[in-house]
């Protein structure tokens, strides 16, 4: 998902209108994506990026040649600052995989000064992301778990339309704005399609990487019929959708 998420921050910094800062969080940042875009506004003076994942920091903080930018290993959902600690606070791409989501909202708003930004991104994961539904849906129809992935991935909290406002309200935050952007993810092929499922990291790599050698075989080459469509193996391009909501601190 880096290259998707890189192309999703753009809009998504844009949606969230932040002209300038002291000091933005970016919660459950990975590699760094939505921090980088950030650091391009010399108006913002500091960024600091937080995620679970320590190889995600390592690799961020190994990008990383801006000192206004910082990464720190930590849990969304217990953020080691002090009250009213930024000017605003953003999450992209990450609170549907957030057990007690919930709770991670209510700690970026409780670090976030009176009259701050709260925003985040998540994908549209039901209806959004045909190239996920690809592999999704025939997993589905070759293989019980498949089909139970599919149902997890396709009811994730915060993924759903209207979720993202209501835990904004819910939280308490106030002028609360829901919408959507919609990116382009593009392929050269069927094997930059499938290399991700083939990889180490995300859910649907996770799943492939437990099948028996026939059936990942199996797998692979009905997913390949899907891209292919008829056509000779090349270039594809899908409509990819998040969900995208701001409000401010109370």
């Amino acid at each position: 998902m880096g290259r998707w998420s890189r192309r999703l921050a753009g809009g998504f910094v844009d949606f969230a209108a932040i002209a300038g800062a002291a000091g933005v969080l970016d919660v459950g940042c990975a590699t760094g994506s939505l921090s980088f875009r950030l650091a391009e506004n010399p108006n913002i003076l500091g960024v600091h990026g937080i995620d679970v994942c320590p190889e995600y920091i390592a690799y961020a903080r190994q990008k990383n040649d801006d000192s206004r930018l910082t990464f720190q290993v930590c849990d969304a959902c217990a953020l080691p600052f002090p009250d009213r600690s930024f000017d605003h606070a953003l999450s992209m791409l990450v609170l549907q995989f957030i057990p007690r989501a919930e709770l991670a909202v209510r700690e970026m708003c409780r670090v976030t000064r009176t009259g701050g930004t709260v925003a985040a991104a998540t994908w549209d994961s039901r209806g959004g992301l045909v190239a996920q539904r690809i592999i999704l849906d025939t997993a589905a129809v070759l293989d019980p778990n498949g089909s139970e992935l599919r149902a997890l991935t396709c009811t994730r909290p915060m993924s759903r339309p209207g979720d993202l406002g209501r835990a904004w309200r819910a939280a308490g935050l106030i002028d609360v704005e829901q919408d959507m952007l919609t990116i382009r993810m593009e392929f050269a092929s069927f094997a930059d399609f499938w290399a991700p499922a083939n990889g180490c990291d995300g859910p649907i790599a996770d799943y492939v990487s437990k099948l028996c050698p026939d059936m990942k075989a199996r797998l692979r080459d009905s997913v390949q019929r899907a891209y292919l469509d008829g056509d000779v193996d090349g270039a594809r391009s899908y409509v990819a959708t998040a969900w995208v909501v701001k409000g401010k601190a109370p």
